[in-house]
């Protein structure tokens, strides 16, 4: 982000996901505005439905924008009644940093592993994938070393490749990926988190992992194994 002097950068929080939660916006606010000194702000979308003019406003001033997790399916359901998709693409243009985890990460790729289907009947429910807004090519999947209500997010999302096709791009807990100008890097916070491509190849599907390098790789290097 590129601000002039000293002044703070703002964030704009969606928990659309999490159904507005004030819990999770009280805790981006300690973090992201206690200890990281950012301007917070957050955008309320289903217990208050601010007008129009607000959520552009509000989206369109923002420097960083952090999405956070929950059902995917729902959030990206209402953001297009709302028209917040088109605005995010605005945003992606002016050179806004957009950024999230969970349903917050899914939602930049064109589609997602997600297990929303949970939230509407937590005993009788499967991953189910969920169309993103497009910015980043391929479909993703978070929390890729963990499960859901006991059932692996791995096992799911490599049987989905394996019967839709595609690209896909996994990332484990304590990981993630950040996309900077037609560029990429992976980060880990511990060395046992990766990010994997996984696709098919001859009727198998491979699950690689992405090296972590230092400096950034041009993202047509993230899918250049898959397009051989």
């Amino acid at each position: 982000i590129k601000l002039s002097g000293k002044k703070r950068p703002r964030l704009l929080f969606l928990p659309t996901a999490s159904s507005d939660s004030e819990n999770y916006w009280r805790i981006i606010q300690r973090y992201f505005g206690g200890y990281l000194k950012c301007r917070t702000d957050v955008l309320f979308l289903i217990n208050k439905r601010p007008a129009k003019r607000e959520i552009r406003k509000k989206i369109l001033s923002a420097d960083i924008i952090y999405v956070g997790g929950g059902n995917t399916l729902k959030m990206m359901r209402l953001w297009r009644r709302l028209g917040i998709d088109k605005l995010f693409k605005i945003a992606r243009h002016k050179g806004t940093v957009l950024c999230g985890l969970s349903a917050g990460s899914i939602c930049w790729f064109e589609s997602g592993h997600s297990d929303s289907m949970s939230f509407y009947n937590p005993k009788k429910w499967k991953y189910i994938k969920v169309k993103g807004l497009g910015l980043i090519k391929g479909i993703h999947c978070p929390h890729y070393d963990s499960a859901t209500r006991g059932v692996k997010r791995k096992r799911k999302f490599l049987g989905m490749i394996k019967k839709s096709g595609g690209w896909g791009v996994a990332i484990d807990g304590s990981c993630a990926i950040e996309f900077i100008g037609g560029r990429f890097r992976v980060l880990a916070a511990r060395k046992s988190a990766h990010a994997y491509r996984v696709y098919k190849k001859d009727g198998q599907v491979v699950s690689e992992v992405i090296p972590q390098e230092k400096g950034l790789l041009p993202v047509a290097n993230l899918y250049r194994r898959a397009e051989q």
